[in-house]
């Protein structure tokens, strides 16, 4: 068996026309069905930002929200009721919406702005300056330094704004597990301050933070909320929630299904194409094997491994080409949301043996039907 694969190794090889025609085709097919959905990967983790960065075990809301930027507020009385219900160690309330800020040079920038609860700060970012006590100053406000950091002029402790004609008070820059997805900077600061800073309506509170108190009592929390009329999701049946949205309820997820399955077939057309042709030209040296006594299943060994090294190799490639792509994308693109993820390797893959497995089989047809006789009289 060795000496087979050996033959079939330097019977590929030695064409190299063919090879690396076979390579470019498997390689360039992985390159586009990783970036595609690593873009995709990429956009539905950011969606998630706020679930990510508060990192509440339990979020309570309207069943009508699908993702936290289309948050609907909740009557106070809510917040007093998931308190009471049994297995709820605490509860507290999270304020989340937009605003617009007027920069010391005067220009207007869109801000997302995070109320925390006032006695616990629950959810509070890592700060990389300041200290976090300084978050019930007069005016105060703490600044995400993230890829939209500088849409605010890059501020320091002490810059000051003014926020719906209210100023504000940079008293501390953080650092989250992830920015957000729709290029708009993020300020935190005492849910009191928010909900008065910012006009809203007679109900304030977007979301209610639940720390259960074991993962025993969820499914009784979740049940006991229902009843009130409102949904308990787990973060990650949030997190899950949100992605189902924009896979099936916009046009996000049908794109990137629509090119991958492009990247796919190009793949498939030009290695099924290569690989046939590869077989024709080596017709002759097929028949000579199979008369000096190679067996059928030996060619078709042959012709497996040739596919199934080709594949593995521009894997590989495909793999690398585009990890360096989004590597590179990243560090001068901070909003570039793509990642690479162990689901997008696997599909990936997957895919990348369908290609093999089908192109094997075209040349497969053609080799077994070989008559070394045929071959000779020619």
């Amino acid at each position: 068996m060795y000496g087979i694969l050996k033959i079939a190794y330097k019977l590929l090889v030695n064409d190299k026309g063919k090879f690396v025609a076979l390579l470019v085709g498997i390689t360039f097919a992985v390159f586009l069905m990783v970036m595609m959905t690593s873009m995709f990967a990429g956009i539905l983790t950011r969606s998630s930002s706020t679930i990510l960065n508060v990192g509440a075990k339990v979020w309570v809301m309207d069943p009508a929200v699908t993702t936290p930027a289309s948050s609907i507020p909740m009557p106070d009385y809510v917040v007093d009721a998931v308190r009471s219900i049994k297995g709820v160690k605490y509860a507290v309330p999270l304020y989340s919406g937009g605003a617009l800020v007027k920069l010391r040079s005067g220009a207007y920038q869109a801000v997302t702005v995070i109320g925390l609860d006032d006695p616990s700060l629950f959810g509070r970012p890592e700060l990389v300056a300041g200290q976090i006590k300084d978050i019930y100053a007069e005016n105060a406000f703490i600044v995400v330094e993230d890829a939209e950091f500088q849409k605010l002029e890059n501020p320091k402790l002490g810059t000051t704004f003014e926020i719906n004609d209210h100023q504000g008070v940079v008293v501390g820059l953080a650092k989250v597990v992830s920015a957000g997805l729709f290029g708009i900077p993020t300020l935190y600061t005492t849910y009191n301050r928010a909900i008065t800073y910012i006009p809203s309506t007679r109900f304030t509170a977007s979301y209610i933070l639940v720390e259960p108190k074991s993962q025993q009592d969820i499914p009784y929390i979740q049940r006991q909320v229902q009843v009130l009329g409102y949904e308990a999701l787990t973060k990650d049946e949030f997190i899950q929630k949100i992605s189902d949205f924009y896979k099936y309820k916009t046009g996000l997820g049908i794109n990137v299904l629509v090119m991958t399955v492009i990247s796919f077939i190009v793949g498939l057309s030009i290695s099924g194409q290569t690989f046939y042709t590869f077989i024709l030209e080596n017709l002759e040296k097929f028949g000579a094997i199979k008369a000096i006594g190679a067996k059928g299943r030996q060619l078709v060994y042959m012709i497996l491994f040739q596919a199934l090294f080709t594949a593995l190799i521009g894997y590989g490639l495909g793999i690398g080409l585009a990890a360096l792509l989004i590597t590179i994308a990243r560090s001068r693109m901070p909003d570039y949301a793509a990642m690479i993820t162990f689901s997008n390797i696997w599909l990936a893959f997957i895919m990348v043996l369908v290609i093999a497995g089908i192109s094997s089989y075209i040349g497969i047809r053609k080799v077994i039907r070989i008559e070394p006789f045929d071959i000779f009289r020619g």
